[in-house]
């Protein structure tokens, strides 16, 4: 693969503490309770507002709106650092990138918190660029994110593969004819990621060095 595309929350790092304390205290400042942290794992990979709007219960843009800059108020602060990436991610990326392969970020993340995020955690060196939507969510859909990333870049999607653990990103990458490889250590499950047309899995940070290797 000429360049690989890589999903943030769920595939380079676990966001689930600041993800569900912010959606926690956004719920709170809109007068609900929060469920169980633990049964908030949908949230982590999606366009937030839709995850807000199942919580809240509405369809109301307004309300989710409000509960939307709520939770900024706290992740934006707080919550975006409170995430690690995973264990041997940064490895993979380097020698990713040692093989020749163009890496990049893409995320349904706003694109000015994916940035921060992948330079505290000492990432952004592997990365040619950072793509992510923005605070208006213009491009939250992943279809339109790669969209508008592949011919940014002069990337052409068969020579291109999508990474990420939900069926988000699997669907982006048939859509556009990337290649589709879901991992199974982020918030998808691996039925949720071959139903969204995952042409390969993988189990470990570690194998993403040898599926590229191998031509994927």
């Amino acid at each position: 693969m000429n360049a690989i595309l890589f999903d943030l929350d769920g595939t380079l790092t676990d966001p689930f503490e600041g993800i569900t304390r912010s959606l926690a205290y956004a719920l709170g400042r809109m007068g609900r309770e929060a469920p169980p942290p633990e049964t908030l794992g949908f949230a982590i990979g999606p366009p937030l507002r839709q995850s807000l709007a199942r919580l809240l219960g509405t369809d109301s843009p307004e309300a989710v709106e409000r509960a939307l800059g709520h939770y900024r108020e706290r992740f934006g602060e707080v919550g975006l650092f409170e995430n690690a990436p995973y264990e041997g991610v940064a490895a993979a990326l380097a020698q990713l990138r040692a093989a020749g392969h163009r890496l990049f970020v893409a995320t349904s993340k706003p694109r000015v918190y994916a940035e921060r995020i992948v330079r505290r955690f000492a990432l952004e060196p592997h990365f040619e660029a950072v793509h992510g939507c923005e605070l208006d969510g213009t491009r939250e859909d992943k279809r339109e994110l790669l969209a508008h990333l592949l011919p940014a870049h002069g990337l052409a999607a068969p020579q291109a593969a999508m990474v990420g653990d939900r069926g988000a990103d699997m669907r982006a990458a048939r859509h556009h004819g990337a290649f589709a490889v879901g991992v199974t250590w982020g918030y998808g499950t691996a039925a949720e990621l071959l139903e969204g047309g995952a042409q390969r899995l993988l189990d470990s940070p570690g194998a993403l060095a040898g599926a590229f290797a191998s031509g994927a």
